[in-house]
């Protein structure tokens, strides 16, 4: 029942992710808490969070929260373990993000004995955050119950594109049979509408709704290109 619903109340819809990097002066479980209200009062379908604090914090909220956990500096770093999303699941996540690449992860599990165990563990949904096709395939037998494109452009096996990676999400939709996730890149509504009509199942946007910095680089440069 809980996967259904849960799918339900995504389909079609906008996941908000709300983080902040370490230093900045957002990165506070609170102030993300109070940013991912405002997104859910704006119409956002679900959001995405990231660190146990961030999660506990915002599992109150009347829609589905996607959590991860990031940590580490090696290439698999979206909550990378078992014992990692073991532990996102505890502090109440809907659905747990994790790796969804054919990288090796830190404990030596494969995505497929990820997934087991923390089947085991949970009933939460496991979203598999993918680099390309093959990823998404993989990830699909290994058990996900939903792909993202977030990785694309961030492994060696697909180019970083200026906006979504489009064709990726065409493809996915394509050869896959489990929800795709449009995220990463998708700084317009014009763009995350785009999404939907390649074939994403849900869209999820990060940075031009939520990172506050970044936005206004990105005017200032305009207004500065403007003046010059």
């Amino acid at each position: 029942m809980r996967f259904t619903d849960t799918l339900e109340r995504l389909r079609g819809g906008l996941i908000v992710s709300c983080q902040a990097y370490p230093g900045e002066a957002m990165r506070d479980p609170r102030t993300m808490a109070q940013v991912a209200a405002a997104a859910v009062v704006g119409g956002a379908a679900g959001i995405r969070v990231q660190g146990i604090e961030d999660i506990r914090a915002t599992a109150h909220l009347p829609v589905p929260v996607v959590g991860l956990w990031k940590d580490g500096d090696a290439e698999v770093f979206i909550t990378p373990t078992l014992v990692h999303a073991k532990a996102v699941a505890d502090a109440g996540a809907d659905i747990v993000a994790l790796d969804g690449t054919r990288r090796r992860r830190p404990d030596g599990l494969t995505l497929a004995e990820t997934i087991t165990g923390l089947r085991a563990h949970t009933d939460a949904l496991i979203m598999a955050d993918c680099g390309s096709l093959d990823d998404a395939i993989a990830a699909e037998a290994a058990g996900a119950d939903l792909l993202g494109t977030t990785l694309s452009g961030y492994t060696d096996e697909r180019p970083k594109s200026t906006g979504p990676d489009v064709e990726l999400i065409e493809l996915a939709a394509a050869r896959c049979s489990r929800p795709i996730v449009a995220e990463g890149r998708i700084h317009t509504p014009v763009q995350a509408a785009a999404a939907i009509s390649a074939g994403a199942f849900a869209v999820c946007v990060g940075t031009a709704i939520t990172h506050p910095s970044t936005i206004t680089a990105w005017f200032a440069e305009a207004v500065g290109g403007a003046r010059s």
